[in-house]
């Protein structure tokens, strides 16, 4: 089976509300690029990745030179086909390959009539638990609802999501408000979930004073983990004695630094991105050595739509070591371009997927409207606040956002 062809069409899909983070905003929606990529026998394989635009367009087009004619089945010289190690210090293809991984995991699935997850050893769960992912948030300007700003807004939409969905473990993305507004923001939360588990997560804001203050002030909170508080592994090992685990998606996304947390500690929980590592399968790799070194395990979000939240699913139901609910985003979209839209949490759950292959197909609709929204309303600054004009973050930050700051009129 053999590639004739790769179709990238950049999409944007809106969101409840727009959601705030450590860097920046997602500006009320997702701009992702979904990728066709059709072998010989006439099937269609379905890859995904962030951002899009003109760019990501240009550079999945020019990998037609690459991989037309590529066997389909030929994943290990894929990945050296375009995202050779030394030759991505220049072209920086990994998220390219694991868009076009997905897509040949899914046209092979489809050839052979079985599951992704049978391509990787076969699933040992029937669904995957994730956990809810809380955002500090504009309000929407169509509605005017929505917003999460305050602890009070904060432990009402924890409760609204926890009755909705089943959530039983709950993160905040945090890194936007001074922490002393985010602490009391995280105890808010931790009094209206009852119990429930809690990840505070304010992407490598804190200095390392900083982040051991705070962890001190939530040792009595039942606290999963303590993720990227800090920036860098030499940062998180300095904090090793706060009593909380620690758990990145930022300082350890490939084999080199995976070896270096093995060698000298520095967290304790592997965040595997589908995107970031490169592939499903490397993650599968990835998820290998942190059993052998016990380190926990946890499936990391970076914005998806149903076909890479379905990488996400076969990723999570063949891994043994799976030993944290996942992330996802996906609560936070109106809508999807898969056929049957938005897939449905049970009990803080998602079902995997047993159709062939990747088991989720374009609504061709979705794709066409989406396609449109992205022409009409065009990208947005990942890495900028539409609140702080001009405004951009230090690491460790002390630019902070202002709670009680008017909406924004730029979204």
């Amino acid at each position: 089976m053999k590639i004739v062809d790769i179709r990238p069409t950049t999409v944007t899909v809106p969101l409840e509300a727009p959601l705030l983070h450590s860097n920046g905003a997602h500006w009320g929606r997702f701009v992702r690029t979904v990728v066709e990529v059709e072998a010989d026998n006439g099937l269609i394989g379905l890859g995904e990745m962030g951002g899009g635009g003109q760019s990501a367009e240009d550079a999945l087009r020019a990998l037609r030179e690459y991989l037309v004619g590529h066997d389909v089945y030929a994943l290990e010289a894929l990945r050296f086909a375009i995202a050779n190690p030394t030759a991505s210090l220049y072209n920086n293809r990994t998220q390219l390959l694991a868009a076009i991984e997905f897509a040949c995991l899914d046209l092979i699935g489809q050839y052979q009539n079985v599951p992704v997850h049978d391509l990787l050893g076969g699933k040992l769960r029937d669904t995957v638990p994730f956990a809810s992912y809380l955002f500090f948030r504009y309000a929407d300007p169509a509605t005017g609802l929505g917003e999460v700003r305050t602890p009070e807004q904060l432990a009402v939409h924890a409760k609204d999501l926890k009755a909705r969905y089943g959530f039983r473990t709950h993160k905040l993305k945090a890194g936007v408000f001074h922490p002393d507004h985010e602490l009391d923001c995280y105890r808010a939360l931790a009094e209206a979930t009852d119990g429930d588990l809690l990840r505070y997560d304010p992407n490598g804001a804190l200095s390392v004073n900083q982040a051991r203050r705070f962890a001190r002030a939530i040792a009595d909170l039942p606290n999963e983990y303590f993720e990227d508080p800090t920036w860098g592994m030499n940062g998180m090992r300095q904090l090793r004695d706060t009593g909380l685990p620690l758990a990145t998606n930022t300082v350890v996304v490939n084999f080199e630094q995976l070896a270096a947390n093995v060698r000298d500690p520095a967290v304790d929980v592997i965040l595997l991105d589908t995107t970031f590592w490169g592939g499903i399968r490397p993650c599968v790799k990835a998820a290998g050595v942190c059993e052998t070194f016990q380190l926990g395990v946890a499936v990391h979000s970076s914005g998806e739509l149903g076909i890479q939240l379905a990488t996400m699913l076969h990723l999570g139901a063949v891994l043994p070591n799976l030993d944290h609910a996942a992330d996802a985003h996906y609560h936070h979209l109106r809508d999807d371009i898969i056929v049957g839209g938005k897939m449905s949490y049970v009990n803080g759950a998602i079902a995997v997927p047993d159709g062939p292959g990747l088991g989720v197909r374009l609504d061709r609709d979705k794709l066409a409207e989406y396609a449109e929204l992205y022409r009409e309303l065009g990208g947005y600054p990942y890495d900028r606040d539409p609140g702080r004009p001009g405004w951009y973050p230090l690491i460790p930050n002390d630019r902070w956002a202002d709670p009680t700051a008017p909406q924004p009129d730029t979204l």
